[in-house]
């Protein structure tokens, strides 16, 4: 008996998920390739023996092709943050550094993604729509937890940002957040993604030395804080 269409298993569906499975492969080897610039539906649609129009007909344009990568890639990220700290120890700092860990190396197994995520991609193309925050809420909901793990921070948010921790709080579902652990962890994630990006970009490899130590650094210094 055929599957019913509107559960999304029958042949045409299950065709039409592996050809776009297939383009964005492609669109992957390009990014890694060239970065964003170099993405091209059309060299995607010869390298895949089909027509541009075709090709149209499972990504509208670039952007929403470079929108389901983003997800893709936020969502990856943070299955690999949770499967950090499903297995890591129960120490919270231990756990914490473990995290960090992840992190680190889910971004230089895949550094054409993580800048993806955290570069505005192409002139014109808006990095802050809302599909796009929505996905990148698992990976900081990972942190988050982590943090609030620890002992409890100063209640105070630093520079008086109370209110605007609170309100990025309400909107995005972390009501359970106090305002000064979202903002730790905001200080945290921006610390460490400012190595991360010296790091995939080699400048740590041009000064001969290897980070790892400072990550450890940035963990226990942050620990010591709260």
């Amino acid at each position: 008996m055929a599957a019913d269409s509107r559960t999304g298993t029958g042949p045409r569906d299950r065709f039409r998920a592996q050809v776009r499975q297939e383009v964005k492969t492609a669109a992957l080897r390009q990014l890694a390739e060239g970065g964003p610039e170099a993405l091209s539906l059309n060299a995607i649609a010869k390298q895949l023996g089909m027509t541009g129009p075709a090709l149209y007909r499972y990504f509208a344009n670039r952007d929403s092709l470079l929108t389901d990568l983003v997800v893709d890639a936020y969502g990856d990220l943070a299955s690999s943050l949770a499967r950090a700290a499903e297995t890591g120890p129960a120490d919270p700092a231990a756990r914490l550094t473990g995290l960090v860990h992840a992190y680190r190396a889910w971004a230089l197994a895949e550094p054409h993604r993580y800048r993806l995520l955290f570069r505005a991609p192409l002139q014109g193309y808006d990095a802050q729509a809302a599909t796009l925050v929505e996905a990148s809420q698992p990976a900081m909901a990972a942190l988050l937890d982590a943090v609030s793990a620890l002992a409890e921070p100063d209640p105070r948010a630093p520079g008086g940002a109370a209110a605007q921790f609170r309100e990025w709080r309400e909107r995005h579902g972390f009501e359970g957040v106090p305002e000064a652990v979202a903002a730790r962890s905001t200080l945290l994630w921006a610390h460490l993604h400012g190595m991360v990006g010296l790091e995939i970009e080699g400048n740590f490899a041009s000064m001969g030395v290897d980070p790892s130590y400072l990550y450890e650094a940035e963990v226990a210094d942050f620990a010591r804080s709260l």
